[in-house]
C-alpha cells in the first residue's frame, strides 16, 4: 500500500472556484462587502475574520477527525490549535492587564497539543474555552480602542503592536489548519 492510499481525496464545497473553502455567497466572513475604514476597523475585521476561518477548518469534523495528529514527530491537531489559541488569548489578557497572571488553561506547556484528545466532551470545552478567552482579550482592548499607540498591562504593550500580533498568530495557525483539515478528509480552501 502507498502513502497515496492512505490520503483522502480532495474536495470542497465552492463551486464558483474550486480552490475556495465555500462559494464568495455562502462565506460569512463577508469578503464580498465594503472594507473597513480605518486602523481600528481594518485590525478588528482582520482578527474576526481570522477567528472565523479557524471554526469553518473545524467545522463539520467528529471530535476523533479534529484530533488526528498532522505528520509524526508534531502533536499538531485541529483540535490541538483550538486549545492552543484559547491558551495564546489568555497569555495576551495577561499582557495587558496588571495583577497575577491567570494560570495556563491546560497545565504544563505543550499540553494544549500534546493532551488533546479525540474526546467531545474535550472539543466542546476547548471551544467553549476559546470563546471566553477571546470575549475577556476583546473587552480588554476595547477599554483602549481610542488610542492604539498607548502601552498597556504588565508587558507595556501598545495596543496597536499587540493586536497585529494577534493577526499574526491566527494568519499562521489557520495556514496550519487549512494543511491539517486536507489531511483529515480532503478539504481544500483559501
Amino acid at each position: 500500500m502507498t502513502d497515496d492510499d492512505h490520503r483522502p481525496a480532495r474536495w470542497t464545497e465552492a463551486t464558483v472556484y474550486p480552490d475556495m473553502w465555500v462559494n464568495p455567497d455562502d462565506d460569512p466572513r463577508d469578503t464580498e462587502g465594503p472594507a473597513p475604514e480605518g486602523e481600528l476597523a481594518t485590525l478588528l475585521d482582520a482578527i474576526a475574520s481570522y477567528r472565523l476561518t479557524l471554526r469553518m477548518k473545524c467545522d463539520g469534523l467528529t471530535a476523533d477527525q479534529l484530533a488526528t495528529r498532522s505528520v509524526p514527530p508534531s502533536t499538531m491537531s485541529l483540535l490541538g490549535l483550538v486549545r492552543h489559541l484559547a491558551e495564546v488569548e489568555r497569555d495576551w489578557l495577561n499582557w495587558i492587564t496588571h495583577g497575577d497572571p491567570l494560570p495556563k488553561l491546560y497545565g504544563r506547556r505543550d499540553a494544549d497539543f500534546d493532551e488533546a484528545a479525540g474526546d467531545p466532551a474535550q472539543v466542546a470545552s476547548a471551544f467553549a474555552d476559546l470563546e471566553r478567552q477571546q470575549a475577556a482579550t476583546d473587552a480588554e482592548l476595547a477599554k483602549y480602542a481610542d488610542d492604539l499607540g498607548r502601552h498597556v498591562g504588565r508587558e507595556d504593550i501598545a495596543v496597536r503592536e499587540l493586536m497585529v500580533h494577534m493577526v499574526d498568530e491566527y494568519a499562521r495557525h489557520c495556514g496550519h489548519a487549512d494543511l491539517l483539515r486536507e489531511c483529515v478528509d480532503g478539504r481544500v480552501g483559501q
